[in-house]
């Protein structure tokens, strides 16, 4: 498909309006295409939401060329602060991830989620705009740490082997950043041994996005998060900003200042 990129805007969402086409697209990502559960209402609905919702900014990706408003947000990422967060509800990757050595490292911290792309627009320059605007955001609120849970579709840990090993071989976030898995849904990550791994084999198992936050220098939590709800094995992403690979920062941020 082809994309006009005059006609794309990345803002946050200011209206209702706004919010619910960003909902409308995570329902036909989450639900339709990837088989999360939801509730009746939501389904009633076409929405995906939740009661954090509410707490968090929407950086959405509009086509201005579709007219129907309640169809045209092709990209969405879900952004929560940490002084919001401490006011509020809190972290949502709370519920699957020990995040005190983030809380308490005295920096300021952001919470990722809910990022999807409509399957049209993935591949492009969609995901492209979607990066410069969340680097335009970190900029402008002097972000230092991002984090959030990115998803491999599915639950059996066995069919990913590889690459989950590959992460917490290579790529486990260093002491000081690092958050642990909790509970009974909890995945160790270091399947197999590291002599093991094959690597392509693995990063062909990574999705899109989790690939590109560690070609960006990004680390992953101590273990992975079974969520039957939403049919995923989740890893937490950590990124501390300051260590952004030069190469890929200069991408990514060009034209965001």
């Amino acid at each position: 498909m082809h994309i006009d990129k005059n006609y794309l805007t990345i803002k946050i969402a200011q209206s209702d309006q706004e919010l619910r086409a960003a909902q409308r697209l995570r329902y036909r990502v989450f639900v339709e295409e990837l088989g999360a559960n939801t509730s009746e209402k939501c389904h009633r609905l076409q929405l995906e939401y939740d009661e954090f919702d509410d707490s968090f900014e929407h950086l959405i990706l509009v086509d201005e060329a579709n007219k129907d408003v309640s169809e045209n947000v092709i990209g969405v990422y879900r952004l929560l602060t940490g002084d919001v967060a401490y006011k509020e509800k809190g972290f949502y990757s709370a519920v699957e991830y020990d995040l005190q050595k983030l809380i308490n490292s005295g920096r300021k911290i952001l919470e990722l989620g809910r990022s999807c792309v409509n399957i049209h627009h993935r591949g492009g320059v969609a995901l492209y705009m979607m990066w410069n605007g969340l680097a335009e955001y970190v900029i402008k609120n002097k972000i230092d740490i991002l984090f959030g849970v990115a998803s491999f579709h599915g639950t059996d840990s066995n069919a990913i082997a590889h690459a989950l090993s590959f992460l917490h071989h290579n790529h486990l976030a260093p002491e000081n950043l690092q958050v642990r898995a909790l509970g009974k849904n909890r995945i160790e990550m270091d399947i197999l041994p590291i002599s093991e791994v094959n690597r392509m084999i693995a990063l062909k198992q990574l999705p899109p996005l989790i690939k590109a936050y560690i070609r960006l220098g990004g680390f992953v939590g101590c273990g992975a998060s079974l969520d039957n709800d939403f049919n995923t094995i989740d890893v937490c992403l950590v990124m501390d900003t300051q260590r952004m690979l030069d190469k890929y920062k200069s991408m990514y941020l060009k034209g965001a200042k």
